[in-house]
């Protein structure tokens, strides 16, 4: 009779020979990841320029576009001076002999001459007794409306003798401003004739001397 070696009562171990039962494994569920991948853009279509680099040629174009404005503003600049440096320059003349100046105006000649003189009836006065002519001052201007024409002396005489002795000559219808160093004496001869007499006197100008500066202006209807 074979011995039982298990307990009583107890059901019976299979063999160790048989396998264990299939048990089905559990299947993961699915979950989607969110992805960070970003799609790239479409490529560019041939012949389309891309929108920021046709901005930057328009740039470029408007910036040539105002430089080359600029370029021919400046030669028109230019010509109109050369120009008018021409124009003046023909209507200059200088005579080297005499040192005189003329200059050709659409109003008329002017005349500049250091050298020149002029008689009392040119000057509408007379030059004060013992007067010299000085260097420079003396101008001819001959105008459509009229002439206009100054002359400048000097005398040792002090300002206030030279006043005293145009006032006596152009009377009580001649008016005068003294300002101390120099004063001006206005003679109205009639209404389209003027004589102006400005007398100075200044400290270390023309060497101490009383500088007379004499100007007459005629015009139409004289």
């Amino acid at each position: 009779m074979p011995e039982d070696s298990g307990m009583p009562g107890s059901p019976s171990q299979p063999s160790s020979s048989e396998p264990p039962p299939f048990q089905p494994l559990a299947t993961p569920q699915y979950q989607p990841v969110a992805s960070s991948y970003q799609a790239p853009p479409p490529p560019p279509v041939m012949g389309q320029p891309v929108a920021a680099k046709q901005g930057g040629s328009n740039t470029v174009k408007i910036v040539l576009i105002i430089v080359a404005v600029f370029v021919v503003l400046a030669m028109m600049a230019a010509g109109v001076v050369g120009y008018g440096v021409w124009r003046v320059s023909r209507a200059i003349h200088k005579n080297i002999a005499n040192g005189s100046m003329t200059i050709n105006t659409p109003a008329g000649p002017i005349t500049s001459n250091s050298t020149q003189t002029f008689t009392a009836d040119e000057l509408g006065t007379d030059v004060y007794p013992g007067a010299v002519a000085a260097k420079s001052g003396n101008l001819k201007m001959h105008l459509p409306t009229g002439s206009m024409l100054s002359a400048t002396y000097l005398t040792t005489d002090s300002k206030d003798k030279v006043l005293a002795f145009y006032k006596d000559k152009f009377g009580s219808a001649a008016t005068s401003m003294d300002f101390g160093s120099n004063a001006i004496l206005t003679w109205k001869k009639s209404e389209h004739d003027q004589v102006t007499v400005t007398v100075a006197q200044r400290d270390g100008q023309d060497e101490g001397k009383t500088q007379i500066h004499i100007q007459h202006v005629t015009s139409e209807g004289k």
